[in-house]
């Protein structure tokens, strides 16, 4: 008797230690050649496999939430002091002017660490990219600047969103407006 309700014991403590994480989407099916600040071929999400992956999603000409969507980036990366076994991603969804070369400039901009990292891709792959994690943009506004360039700007969706070692979609956020503090805090929850 007192054999089986140690057993019992045992079990129920490992049900309630255990993390109940809930799987939003598995990105294992799927592959994507994508490409980096450094103009090198990233095999997404097979790149990071046994890394968190935290990935925002941005483009460099955003006049308003993409900047704030890499500070939240940025002061995540920090407070968790840089860990090795996470990479951070600020993924574009305008490849068309966002290349490798615009990319490193506004990584270096921010002053960015090692494990974090922009990508991009040719139009085809990055829309098929972001429909798979579902990431919505259009174009807003056109128009010619006084040099007749086309000016565009983009209607997106606001996203932060925490991929496991395992490749799947475990945390997703609205990238400008939840607090830090709350992904950091469900970020170690699931560790």
């Amino acid at each position: 008797m007192f054999k089986n309700t140690l057993i019992l014991a045992f079990i129920l403590l490992g049900i309630a230690c255990s993390k109940n994480v809930k799987v939003i989407d598995d990105l294992n099916d799927r592959t994507f050649e994508l490409v980096n600040q450094n103009n090198e071929t990233i095999t997404f999400p097979d790149e990071y496999e046994g890394k968190y992956v935290i990935m925002g999603f941005i483009y460099t000409h955003c006049p308003d939430v993409c900047p704030l969507i890499t500070q939240n980036m940025v002061k995540i990366q920090k407070q968790l002091g840089a860990p090795e076994d996470v990479q951070f991603l600020g993924v574009t969804f305008d490849p068309k002017r966002d290349t490798p070369e615009v990319l490193k400039e506004y990584k270096n901009a921010f002053d960015l660490g090692d494990n974090f990292d922009f990508l991009t891709a040719d139009t085809t792959t990055m829309n098929t990219f972001l429909d798979s994690v579902r990431v919505r943009t259009q174009v807003s506004l056109t128009t010619t600047n006084g040099k007749g360039e086309e000016v565009y700007f983009l209607s997106h969706s606001d996203k932060i969103m925490v991929i496991d070692p395992k490749g799947r979609v475990v945390l997703e956020y609205g990238g400008s407006m939840t607090p830090i503090d709350y992904i950091i805090d469900d970020y170690k929850s699931i560790r």
